[in-house]
């Protein structure tokens, strides 16, 4: 692991300075400057992870805002992940992606039809009118090349994080046809962790009463989380009753609000920090109504609250200093990026420079610099696009 130790060292001390700064008696306040992210051609971008080379991963659309594609952003240009269906195909990278070797994973159309016409977890992330119909599957891509990761069995897959170990977290079908799916899904689907080495599978079991389960984040440390519940649609609701931990392949429930849905791990940290989403109370039922949750080892799950005290919140990425970023909404659906730290959730917008002329919409993910990315809304063009934010000091007024 040593080639990681001074991109470690030299975060920790940036991290610590500006977050010392930030909360200390020196006259100095902690602003961020914007930098847009180059897109495919298309008109939609966000950035979902950032890790501490830099680097940065989400999607972007291709011209004409009908295909996706996962994107890797480096040095200030774009790639075009591609995708195992061909031209047309989607693809996309959704969860923060922490690793430092190179390796990029998330989901993938294929050239295969769907023999179950499910829609699948997938179906939600792409867009126009090939959404369905063909395979979807998690994939890894290194040195330039897109490698497909098997399934239990069942037709699809999806992956999501991935850490310096070269594992990856997701989930995918086998095939039990079971009965607390909603049609079209007809598949049963369990967490499974893929490496480090090529074809190494690992089924995550859900809790007990549970038919299915999902792996969503994981650090260095063989900590994994994700949900636990019923078949369902395969995207959130009651597939998210509970949240999850697996430490050496055991499932605990970490606790959640009282919802009895959308429970949903998005990020850990290396310290075993985990942040989330849970429904607010079991009134709320199977609609989405969640509240931004921190969980720290040995400490209950905590609520982090929303902007404005109404609407709803996600936690979406934490780094190693538990600053934790993600996303607020006010009641009327209005959306912005926040920073959550010391206690005191921020609206990202009121930190940022005033070079940048736009609206931060969601915070995705934050590495250890402090560094953080999401999707923004350009004012003068209209256009969503991704950002990384970079830290700086200014005297305070």
């Amino acid at each position: 692991m040593t080639r990681f130790r001074k991109p470690a060292l030299l975060a920790a001390s940036t991290a610590a300075l500006f977050v010392g700064l930030a909360h200390g008696a020196d006259p100095f306040v902690v602003r961020y400057r914007i930098a847009v992210l180059p897109a495919l051609g298309g008109s939609s971008s966000a950035g979902a992870g950032i890790n501490d080379r830099g680097w940065a991963t989400g999607t972007s659309n291709l011209a004409g805002d009908r295909t996706v594609r996962a994107t890797l952003w480096r040095g200030g240009r774009a790639t075009d992940l591609g995708a195992l269906g061909g031209p047309g195909a989607n693809s996309a990278v959704l969860w923060p992606v922490k690793n430092l070797r190179g390796i990029v994973a998330g989901i993938t159309q294929t050239a295969e039809d769907d023999p179950l016409g499910e829609r699948w977890s997938c179906y939600s992330f792409f867009p126009g009118p090939n959404r369905a119909g063909k395979r979807c599957v998690g994939f890894i891509w290194e040195n330039g090349a897109m490698t497909e990761l098997p399934t239990l069995g069942g037709t699809h897959g999806f992956a999501a994080g991935a850490n310096n170990l070269g594992q990856v977290a997701g989930w995918a079908e086998n095939r039990v046809r079971d009965p607390s799916c909603i049609a079209p899904q007809v598949l049963q689907f369990r967490a499974v962790l893929w490496g480090p080495g090529r074809g190494e599978l690992r089924e995550l079991p859900p809790l007990p009463g549970d038919s299915v389960s999902s792996a969503t984040a994981l650090n260095d440390r063989g900590q994994v989380v994700g949900i636990s519940g019923s078949c369902a649609n395969a995207v959130g609701g009651r597939s998210a009753r509970r949240n999850v931990l697996w430490e050496h392949g055991r499932p605990v429930d970490i606790g959640d609000f009282g919802g009895i849905a959308w429970n949903t791990p998005m990020a850990i940290n290396q310290h075993g920090d985990i942040v989330g989403f849970a429904n607010r109370s079991a009134a709320d039922g199977t609609a989405f109504n969640p509240r931004a949750f921190l969980k720290s080892p040995g400490r209950r799950i905590r609520n982090l609250g929303t902007l404005g005290g109404e609407g709803n919140s996600q936690a979406l990425g934490v780094n190693a200093w538990r600053q934790v970023v993600g996303q607020s909404c006010d009641a009327a659906g209005a959306c912005v990026g926040f920073l959550w730290q010391d206690g005191r959730m921020t609206d990202l917008n009121t930190l940022l420079s005033p070079a940048f002329h736009g609206s931060v919409v969601a915070a995705n993910d934050i590495d250890d610099f402090g560094r953080i990315t999401g999707q923004a809304v350009d004012a003068a063009s209209g256009d969503a696009v991704a950002f990384v934010a970079t830290p700086y000091l200014v005297r305070s007024p």
